[in-house]
């Protein structure tokens, strides 16, 4: 279960269960009260440590794939005296929740979109359905959504936030289909569409100026990049000009 830019343990923010980024305080308060939480690729396990601290979920589970960072986990919830409520499994994906955990939460931070996509997918059998999903990729949102479009899952909040010169979303979502989302709600997200915050505005235009970029790159670079290629990030530009308008 590879990840994509990880940045949930800096230490130069001198981030812990006590102190949590950004990104991981707006994860947090997207779990309902009382929740029982499945962290997957919990990293430290900083975010359920954090939430048991303060009395907000029931129990947890922290899911890690690989040996290092759940180690790391262990280490943080032995520390924090929390052993009996969070139980940390060396595990692939969702394959470290169990049907006695009767999970009602899981958060994904801190990975690129399509991976998350990816666990979700392989993961299926371990999904009750009822379960609130609250997701936090960097990049590959577009993807991420679909395939909540795909398995009837509708998106009940969407946020966009700078963290670190990274802008980053969270995507709150919860199986009530069937839902049907255009092209462009899929890209931008249909929420954020809506709201259109400041900090989904400023990404955007961010993310316009990378396009065009883009398109001068390929303009100079001539028939040397595929047409269908040429005409899909033009297609992009399109759809932000019209966002931004």
């Amino acid at each position: 279960m590879p990840k994509v830019a990880d940045f949930r343990g800096e230490k130069d923010l001198q981030l812990n269960e006590h102190t949590l980024s950004m990104r991981l305080e707006r994860v947090a308060a997207h779990v309902p009260g009382g929740a029982r939480l499945a962290d997957i690729g919990s990293d430290h396990a900083y975010l359920p440590v954090a939430l048991m601290r303060r009395g907000a979920i029931a129990t947890a589970v922290a899911g890690e794939v690989a040996l290092t960072p759940f180690l790391s986990a262990e280490r943080t919830v032995s520390e924090s005296g929390q052993d009996l409520r969070i139980t940390v499994r060396l595990a692939d994906g969702l394959a470290a929740i169990k049907p006695e955990d009767a999970i009602t939460a899981i958060s994904l931070c801190g990975m690129g979109g399509e991976t998350i996509r990816d666990i979700l997918e392989r993961g299926k059998a371990h999904l009750s359905g009822h379960e609130r999903l609250i997701l936090q990729p960097n990049g590959g949102e577009q993807p991420l959504r679909q395939w909540l479009m795909d398995n009837g899952y509708r998106i009940l909040c969407e946020e966009v936030l700078r963290e670190n010169r990274f802008d980053y979303e969270i995507i709150v979502a919860e199986r009530d289909g069937p839902v049907v989302y255009s092209e462009q709600e899929l890209y931008f997200g249909p929420l954020q569409m809506q709201a259109r915050s400041p900090a989904f505005l400023v990404k955007w235009q961010r993310r316009l100026h990378q396009k065009q970029k883009t398109l001068g790159e390929f303009a100079r670079a001539g028939q040397a990049v595929p047409e269908e290629k040429v005409q899909d990030v033009a297609r992009q530009a399109r759809w932000i000009i019209e966002l931004l308008a």
